[in-house]
């Protein structure tokens, strides 16, 4: 819906994991909040393509933002996803080194991660090494206890909807073009309206450098680094347990190659990183796809091929240029009176984004009163998965909603009544992109070829979302034969049609 022209206390630009923690965050005061994002949905951009990873702080320099965050951020990581409910599992994670060199890394990593306030960190040898991964290579280790995984999209879309409960307005769609000074703060035109606010805040990812130009703020710039990865099948639970990586090497974008379990079972294989010019372009690429598998197989040399079903990339937004590589420190400043930037938020932008937010509200506070709301809701529902319910549970779910008798997603065990609650979600969003993220479904191995026409037929015949689907708006659906166009988070478009019967 266009609400044009319209005033807020607070706009936030980007609908991020960041950007979401910040509305989440704000939306404990008395004030009026707006967010815009330029895509669909949220969580399109950076936070709904990496590795899903949830940081234990030992990778940043200390005494940097960037560490000092990451540390609060996973401290407090579990106790948040509860109040969500979204999945997240403490896992750990090893470090794994090939040589002398890597070893050196290591101990170097050890002693950055115990100054940085991170615990239980652990050096290995290759007998303990083995003793924990007998299927992994390598001549020594580290154990991270405190490092975890999480479901990235499902987290942002928790924080939006419980800032969405606590009363902040999103507008989706609505990619941000003009930003001028005006009385009382700024005029910031996104999309098709326009609105007014006291105070805007930056958070937008990639285009953050852009917004920030927008405003009259120079000196900024994002280098986009693609990182592609492979998933795997659902084999997590035979063939690996915790996220491995190899020990990082100076110069790289990235933290190396690794294998990291999903919530959901799988595994995948990456990130690549590749500086590219495009803000856009999450192409996967077939020479770094061959070698990141050859990679990956020397962590784990158990991998077979067969094992893959997907591909995907994802962008970082970076401050340090090609050549420099690593990590520069988050930015996270009031750069003008009531205009704040959050620039370079790159991993581990995720597992900060909570405190991220804590201290983007401080910021707030400086241009208005920040007085406590009594009836702030901390906690979100989200949808009852029954895959993950016992026979006892499930048998009670269908009793109170026969929905919940008929799987639609046989890869995944998802029924029509979890689709009905991604259909219905509280942000409405009305993409397959957005049902796919939420319910979990086309993500099997066929990657929709038995549950999507079932899927288009349920949007068609009780919601009428023919546009969605690309149909057109007058013919009768033919449950026989259905050609869909299929939009992902990035708006990739392609075509699935149903076989004739």
């Amino acid at each position: 819906m266009n609400r044009a022209n319209q005033s807020f206390d607070v706009l936030i630009v980007g609908g991020g994991a960041v950007g979401c923690a910040i509305a989440r965050e704000l939306a404990r005061y008395r004030l009026s909040i707006a967010l815009v994002e330029k895509e669909a949905d949220v969580a399109a951009g950076t936070s709904g393509r990496n590795s899903a990873v949830v940081h234990a702080g030992f990778n940043n320099r200390p005494g940097s933002l960037m560490a000092k965050l990451c540390v609060a951020g996973n401290q407090g990581f579990p106790a948040l996803c509860r109040e969500l409910d979204v999945p997240f599992r403490k896992t750990g994670k090893i470090l794994v080194a090939f040589d002398e060199t890597d070893l050196a890394t290591l101990r170097r990593l050890k002693a950055q991660g115990e100054a940085n306030g991170c615990r239980g960190l652990e050096l290995l040898d290759r007998a303990q090494l083995q003793a924990k991964l007998p299927q992994v290579g390598g001549i020594g280790g580290f154990f991270s206890p405190e490092t975890g995984i999480c479901d990235p999209f499902l987290y942002t879309v928790a924080l939006a909807e419980n800032a969405v409960a606590n009363g902040v307005t999103f507008f989706l769609n609505h990619p941000v073009t003009a930003v001028a000074p005006a009385a009382g703060g700024y005029q910031v035109t996104a999309g098709d309206a326009v609105f007014s606010a006291q105070v805007v805040v930056n958070a937008a990812g990639l285009y953050s450098a852009q917004v920030a130009a927008l405003a009259g703020v120079q000196g900024y710039h994002i280098y986009p680094c693609r990182g592609e990865y492979f998933i795997l099948d659902q084999i997590a639970e035979g063939l690996l347990s915790l996220p491995v990586y190899p020990a990082p090497r100076a110069g790289e974008g990235g933290l190396g190659i690794h294998l990291t379990p999903t919530v959901h079972g799988n595994i995948l294989l990456g990130p690549s990183a590749e500086y590219i010019d495009s803000l856009e372009d999450t192409a996967s690429t077939q020479p770094v796809l061959d070698r990141l598998f050859q990679e990956a197989q020397q962590l784990l040399p158990s991998l077979n091929r067969r094992q893959i079903i997907g591909a995907y990339a994802g962008l970082r937004p970076k401050q340090a240029p090609p050549g420099e590589g690593g990590y520069r420190d988050f930015v996270v400043r009031e750069d003008k009176p009531g205009f704040v930037d959050l620039i370079g938020i790159e991993s581990p932008g995720l597992t900060a984004s909570l405190p991220l937010a804590r201290e983007v509200v401080a910021l707030v506070g400086h241009t208005l009163d920040l007085a406590p709301r009594e009836d702030f809701q901390p906690r979100r529902q989200g949808i009852r998965r029954f895959r993950d319910q016992s026979p006892e549970a499930q048998a009670a779910l269908i009793a109170a909603d026969p929905d919940y008798g008929e799987v639609v997603c046989r890869c995944q065990t998802v029924t029509r009544a979890e689709l009905r609650q991604a259909v219905e979600n509280p942000l409405g969003v009305r993409t397959l992109a957005g049902i796919k993220y939420r319910a979990w479904a086309t993500t099997g191995r066929c990657h929709g070829g038995y549950c999507l026409p079932k899927i288009a037929q349920m949007l068609v015949e009780d919601y009428g979302l023919r546009r969605v689907l690309g149909l057109p708006t007058q013919e009768p659906f033919q449950k026989t034969h259905v050609e869909v166009a299929y939009s992902d988070a990035n708006n990739a478009q392609w075509t699935y049609a149903t076989p004739t019967t």
